[in-house]
């Protein structure tokens, strides 16, 4: 029903006299110091040099780059974060596989014979000379995941003794337009990760494991398998010497699979439908695998380097940041040479970390301790944070949270920040509060199917129970918007990233990485300062891990 003009003045009239008071305006943000841009040129320019060698671990490139970063910990004013000394040893061991029969597949009818390469890859993570598959009988495990917190058991009721898994990509979910489901939706978990996969068919006593390859819900093509399997492949070293891995872990090319469940007289499409349902029970196929191929070891070795800045009232609280030294060495040659120096992943990552701790330091210490570590071997695997955070030098229980940085931006100011993983933890606002103060707006990950977030180093910290944020560079660019950072970003995966293009340049617009770092710096300096200690939020797959690390932690009187 209309109302008269005078009628709304009076209603309006009598609102405002009895409108509250006005409210103060919010404090102010903290004022955002500068990074020093001449440093971080002088570490990246320096770590990407060619006589580095691409820094891969266990080379005298990486040996340098070590040494190097040691120096520069030392020049900001951190003090040795191991016990007196700068680094912490990472033993691995590099295996490589040869001479790889192909994998036949015994039971009903004729044997199926399968290429190495084109049809199945795969290596061990035992630390054997040689490896041999004798008739092990084949179970679809639909997606292979054990989730407690969800009701979820693939594996129930089944031993897996001398058997071989076959496990299906990604989470039951994953094909859900939104991030609503039982495993968030098209945002793939920890548990669609094929080193998820890997180790829950390993707990549960397989002889082998075999991920059925499929582009969409991989995230990459079967040339990305096939590719990246082969060659040496570094492994942390165990006490067992992987004896409690599997003996083989591989994939297979969905058309292989679809091959092999016909030959049990099964149908893939009606087993993969029921495998998305909560209740799937394993399919036990009633045929073997059959394989063998060589191993060629060499122990080799590599470092984290950790430094600390002790906090003022609380030093044994740690905030963590991180970001990985090395990279991937000699490379496929181009029309440069055959040296990926890695300038940008993540040679500039290192210069923000020693950037952030060269400014926390000018700013005066915090109330809680600060971690820099520079971590190695991430590009093998993310070993080196692997064997931090399963051989913390500081409890991990006593580390409040923290941020990793894996590649800086030149694309220059964003007025926007990618959240990779958002939704997860806590932390969720203080990132809102420093992004708000920096005048900026943060965008979901778009592209949440291919798990980025459990494929940098924070997530090793993440499954253990530390909250992590991992952010990305901006898409909306100040000067071009939406299209310029689209066409940056498609330049960079396109032609440069894991490549020998990946080079220092002079020329480089720093502004972007310089504002990313005072969004840092803000996270950091607020998680520093404050007294709370973020946990995920309920029903995250890692909630249980922080929950179990805290409680044992109070009961021996410290940590979250």
């Amino acid at each position: 029903m209309k109302q008269s003009l005078p009628v709304l003045a009076a209603l309006l009239l009598g609102a405002c006299a009895t409108a509250p008071a006005p409210q103060p305006a919010p404090p102010s943000p903290p004022p955002v110091p500068e990074m020093s841009e001449a440093l971080m040129k002088d570490i990246t320019r320096t770590l990407s040099r060619d006589d580095f060698e691409g820094r891969a671990p266990g080379t005298p490139g990486d040996e340098k780059a070590i040494a190097y970063i040691e120096q520069e910990f030392a020049k900001v004013g951190l003090q040795p974060g191991n016990k007196g000394k700068w680094t912490q040893d990472v033993p691995l061991v590099e295996i490589t596989a040869r001479d790889a029969s192909p994998l036949t597949i015994r039971g009903k009818g004729k044997p199926m014979t399968l290429a190495y390469g084109p049809d199945y890859m795969g290596s061990s993570y035992r630390v054997t000379p040689s490896i041999k598959l004798s008739d092990s009988e084949l179970v679809f495990v639909g997606y292979g995941i054990v989730a407690p917190e969800k009701g979820w058991n693939d594996y129930a009721g089944i031993d897996m003794r001398g058997k071989t898994a076959v496990i299906l990509v990604n989470d039951p979910d994953y094909e859900t337009e939104g991030l609503e489901g039982p495993f968030n939706g098209r945002a793939m978990t920890y548990y669609g990760r094929w080193t998820y996969k890997y180790a829950e068919a390993a707990r549960q006593g397989a002889e082998a494991a075999l991920i059925v390859h499929d582009t969409f819900p991989a995230a990459y093509g079967w040339n990305v398998v096939e590719s990246s399997g082969q060659g040496p492949q570094a492994f942390a070293r165990s006490k067992d010497g992987g004896a409690s891995e599997t003996a083989f872990n591989g994939w297979i090319q969905k058309s292989v699979a679809e091959k092999i469940t016909a030959a049990a007289g099964k149908d893939f499409a009606a087993l993969s439908a029921a495998a998305k349902q909560q209740g799937f029970r394993p399919v036990p196929l009633g045929v073997a695998a059959n394989l063998s191929f060589a191993n060629d070891l060499k122990e080799i070795s590599t470092s984290n380097v950790i430094g600390v800045l002790p906090g003022k009232t609380r030093p044994d609280q740690y905030v963590l940041f991180t970001a990985h030294y090395d990279h991937l060495g000699k490379c496929a040659p181009t029309e440069a040479d055959s040296i990926c120096n890695g300038a940008i992943d993540n040679a500039s990552g290192v210069a923000g970390l020693v950037a952030l701790a060269d400014t926390f330091r000018r700013e005066g210490a915090p109330e809680r301790s600060i971690l820099f570590i520079a971590l190695g071997a991430e590009e093998s695997g993310l070993l080196g944070s692997e064997y931090y955070a399963a051989n913390p030098v500081f409890p991990l229980s006593h580390t409040v949270g923290g941020l990793n940085m894996d590649s800086l931006t030149f694309a220059g100011k964003a007025k926007d920040v990618r959240v990779i993983g958002g939704g997860k933890s806590e932390l969720d606002s203080v990132l809102q509060d420093a992004v708000a103060a920096m005048g900026r707006y943060m965008t979901p990950d778009s592209t949440p199917e291919k798990g980025y977030y459990y494929r940098s180093d924070h997530f090793s910290f993440a499954k253990r129970g530390v909250p992590m944020l991992y952010l990305d560079y901006g898409f909306d660019l100040v000067n071009g918007g939406p299209e310029a950072g689209k066409a940056y970003e498609e330049t960079y995966t396109g032609s440069i990233y894991h490549s020998p293009r990946d080079e220092y340049h002079e020329d480089w617009d720093w502004s972007g990485a310089l504002d990313d770092l005072k969004l840092y710096y803000l996270i950091g300096r607020k998680l520093a300062d404050s007294a709370d200690w973020p946990n995920w939020y309920q029903g995250d797959e890692f909630r249980a891990a922080r929950d179990a690390s805290c409680a044992s932690a109070r009961a021996s009187g410290g940590g979250c």
